[in-house]
């Protein structure tokens, strides 16, 4: 939902200097004026029409949004110094605070691109470290599979028959296999304690 948030809030400030650049470019005349009457020169009318333009078309559509939030909050606070300077009228100071909240946006539209970008790139380290955990787990788990498989063939191949008792008949401690019925005296146990 915080991504939907601030792809609307990019887009919207963008959209404000999308529309102050097309402004501007269509009226070269007079924001060569009022560029003048700032105390800029008038050839910057072309140029800071299309980087309001185009950096407005960037930031709404995303492209390298960084770099273009940097650029629009220096260039909004350079208008801040140049145009609206005056604090004392209260149109001037309005819109020095009009430019301030501006700032304040791009500098969101910043933090928020920062974010994700880290976002993306500690997901996707992520997925390669849980792919590698994936294989190591399946590694370790055919292992065990075949360790099992291993101890369950030694098992029944060391497995006495039926039938078959340990009885040390030699008294050495090393119980001899022998068999029912093959003539060894055995003591019937009545009690198994």
């Amino acid at each position: 939902m915080s991504k939907i948030a601030a792809i609307i809030g990019r887009v919207l400030i963008g959209l404000l200097f999308v529309v102050s650049g097309i402004t501007k470019l269509m009226s070269i005349g007079a924001t060569a004026t009022m560029l003048g009457s700032y105390g800029l020169p008038p050839s910057f009318a072309v140029p800071v029409g299309l980087f309001e333009l185009v950096g407005g078309l960037c930031l709404a559509g995303g492209f390298a949004v960084r770099l273009v939030a940097v650029l629009l909050a220096v260039f909004t606070a350079g208008t801040i110094l140049f145009a609206h300077n005056r604090f004392v009228d209260p149109a001037q100071a309005a819109q020095a605070l009009k430019n301030l909240a501006i700032i304040g946006g791009l500098a969101l539209a910043f933090a928020h691109s920062q974010m994700w970008g880290h976002y993306y790139t500690l997901r996707t380290s992520r997925r390669s470290e849980s792919a590698a955990l994936e294989a190591e787990r399946r590694a370790h788990e055919a292992e065990l599979r075949a360790a099992r498989a291993e101890a369950t063939v030694e098992a029944v191949r060391t497995t006495t028959p039926a039938g078959t008792h340990y009885v040390d008949t030699n008294h050495d401690g090393i119980p001899d296999t022998t068999l029912r019925g093959d003539g060894v005296r055995r003591r019937n146990r009545w009690f198994d304690w």
